[in-house]
């Protein structure tokens, strides 16, 4: 049997090709039970519904808000209640409001998961600021809760 440098040159290109061709693979069962939280908080912040910004989070976490290099912290229970109330002029509606995350790392041990992702935050349809997001995530009776939250914000984002 004879083998050609040729053969393994076209072989090896061809096994390239399909594979760089190939999409990457979406993301697991689990790990989507790990961002459905996440996504269920950002559809609480969108409609400003602080009960329901709540109901994915572990009672008694927090947040910790970086922006200019200076933490604000707050439980969840303050933030909800913060973006849920109305706009102080009752004339004009409050601002409509969205959180985007984008190529979510996500890492699971157990009952424990941690979600790294660079995120958009929208207001009026326009980005407002940007960031990274860092979410610590724990399993209670086989439900995926929110523990904590923090994130940078900066005004400073790239064209979109």
């Amino acid at each position: 049997m004879s083998c050609h440098p040729k053969a393994y040159v076209l072989s090896f290109a061809a096994i390239l090709a399909t594979s760089l061709a190939t999409p990457v693979l979406a993301q697991s069962a689990e790990e989507q039970a790990v961002l459905a939280p996440i996504h269920a908080m950002f559809d609480g912040m969108a409609k400003r519904d602080a009960a329901a910004m709540k109901a994915p989070t572990l009672p008694g976490g927090s947040m910790v808000l970086m922006r200019d290099g200076k933490p604000t912290q707050m439980t969840f229970e303050a933030f909800a209640e913060r973006v849920g109330k109305p706009s102080p002029n009752a004339a004009q509606p409050p601002a409509a409001i969205e959180e985007r995350i984008h190529d979510p790392l996500v890492r699971i041990d157990n009952d424990l998961a941690v979600v790294w992702a660079r995120f958009d935050f929208l207001v009026n349809g326009k980005v407002d600021h940007c960031g990274t997001d860092l979410f610590n995530m724990v399993r209670v009776e086989g439900k995926w809760l929110v523990a904590s939250v923090a994130d940078t914000g900066t005004k400073n984002c790239p064209a979109q």
